[in-house]
């Protein structure tokens, strides 16, 4: 299966006096960093300070976009917004993470959206075209990163954007391959050593563990540690030894040339 895979973590979530996740820590054991944009987390300065603790460590920066919803930190599901006003939340986000990167001599590669926002365009065409949308109007040649078995997955390939295949690490799968809702038992992994087998068993056999007991085929291109999950960083760090163990190489992916070649 894989030789190579890139490890992301969701970054840069303080804003103010509040610190979420130790970035610093986590900088040094990932490849790749999703940063805030400020809607649930993040802000100018924190943004600021992401990047340039990323291009110090060659870690590669892409824009984390939300809801706007910094009470509920993206994670509540909102509804009524005019497309075309979440299409323009979205554009100034990836837009200000891109600004904010060129302004301090680091490319972003990447966008992958945030909480609710990604889970609910997974499941819906129309979110998920306007998220693929609002990416291609800042910069079609940013990768877009993506569940498998998702109507984002089919959004961004449509669209003809180059994709990265997505696994998560602490995060339970459904037998349709979407992620358990963070409502239901066993969503979060926070046991090292079952995030640790999953975690194998996607990347070196190919195959995503269902709650069903199913086993998934899939190509991952990008694995993802959340930052604010609870021993976090000593969850990254076991992971990027036992992927180094069994002969996998910790790289990021836009650097690679193996964005949209990890299918579902």
């Amino acid at each position: 299966m894989a030789r190579r895979i890139d490890l992301n973590c969701d970054m840069g979530e303080g804003f103010g006096a509040y610190v979420i996740g130790d970035d610093a820590a986590m900088m040094a054991l990932v490849s790749s960093a999703n940063v805030a944009c400020g809607f649930h987390g993040g802000d100018p300065s924190v943004m600021r300070d992401t990047i340039t603790l990323a291009r110090e460590h060659g870690v590669s920066v892409g824009a984390h976009p939300s809801f706007q919803d910094l009470h509920g930190f993206g994670r509540r599901r909102i509804s009524g917004e005019r497309p075309e006003d979440l299409e323009a939340q979205l554009i100034y986000q990836i837009s200000a993470m891109q600004g904010m990167c060129a302004a301090h001599g680091h490319r972003m590669t990447h966008v992958k959206p945030h909480g609710a926002l990604n889970n609910m365009a997974a499941a819906d065409p129309d979110l998920a075209a306007l998220c693929v949308r609002a990416v291609q109007r800042v910069d079609p040649d940013l990768v877009y990163v993506s569940l498998p078995y998702s109507e984002t997955w089919t959004a961004a390939e449509r669209a003809g954007l180059r994709l990265a295949c997505e696994i998560y690490a602490d995060r339970s799968y459904t037998d349709e391959g979407a992620l358990t809702p963070r409502s239901a038992p066993g969503a979060v992994i926070h046991d090292p050593a079952q995030s640790l087998d999953q975690v194998l068993e996607m990347v070196v056999n190919g195959h995503i563990p269902t709650t069903g007991g199913k086993r998934l085929p899939v190509e991952p291109v990008t694995l993802c540690v959340h930052g604010d999950t609870p021993g976090a960083v000593d969850i990254a760090r076991a992971l990027r030894t036992a992927l180094e163990e069994n002969g996998i190489t910790i790289a990021p992916f836009a650097g690679a040339g193996a964005a949209g070649e990890a299918g579902r």
